[in-house]
C-alpha cells in the first residue's frame, strides 16, 4: 500500500482485517476519538466549512504550517455525537492525515473508503460523504500551502 501514507495504510490493514460488523465498530471506535476543536475554532464556527455531502452536518477546516509541499497539514472536525459514522469517517481522515506534509495529502487517492472495505459496511451516500471531506481537505490545502 505505498500510494497511502503509513497512518492510513495501517488504517486500512486494521480494517480490512476484520469481519464487515467489526469494521463497524472499528468505525464507531474512530468516531469516539475525534478530538474535540479547539478554543479558536469551537467559539467561532463561521470558521469551519460545511460538508453538504455529508448526510449529517459535519464541518472542517485545515491548518497549514509553511507552504509549499513540505508545509505541515493539521485537521480539525466538528460532528455532532449523534452522527457516529460520520464522525467516524472524520476520525480515519484525522488519525490518518493529520501531521502529513501537504504533498503527501495532496497524493492520498480518492477511494480511500472503498480500501478500507467499507462499501460493504455502509451506503453509497455514506460513502460520498466520506468522499466529500477527503476533496474539501484537498482542497483547503491547495489553497493554503501555495
Amino acid at each position: 500500500m505505498s500510494d497511502v501514507p503509513p497512518a492510513l495504510a495501517a488504517l486500512i490493514d486494521d480494517f480490512t482485517a476484520v469481519s464487515t460488523q467489526d469494521r463497524l465498530q472499528l468505525l464507531l471506535e474512530l468516531g469516539q476519538e475525534l478530538p474535540e476543536l479547539p478554543e479558536r475554532y469551537a467559539d467561532h464556527p463561521e470558521l469551519l466549512e460545511p460538508v453538504p455531502e455529508c448526510q449529517s452536518p459535519i464541518f472542517l477546516v485545515t491548518e497549514v504550517e509553511g507552504q509549499g509541499e513540505q508545509a505541515r497539514v493539521r485537521l480539525f472536525f466538528s460532528a455532532p455525537a449523534e452522527a457516529p459514522t460520520t464522525r467516524g469517517f472524520a476520525g480515519i481522515l484525522h488519525e490518518g492525515l493529520d501531521g502529513l506534509t501537504a504533498a503527501e495529502v495532496l497524493d492520498v487517492p480518492g477511494d480511500v473508503a472503498n480500501r478500507l472495505g467499507l462499501a460493504e459496511a455502509i451506503s453509497p451516500l455514506r460513502l460520498r460523504g466520506m468522499a466529500g471531506m477527503l476533496g474539501r481537505v484537498k482542497r483547503q490545502v491547495r489553497e493554503k500551502a501555495g
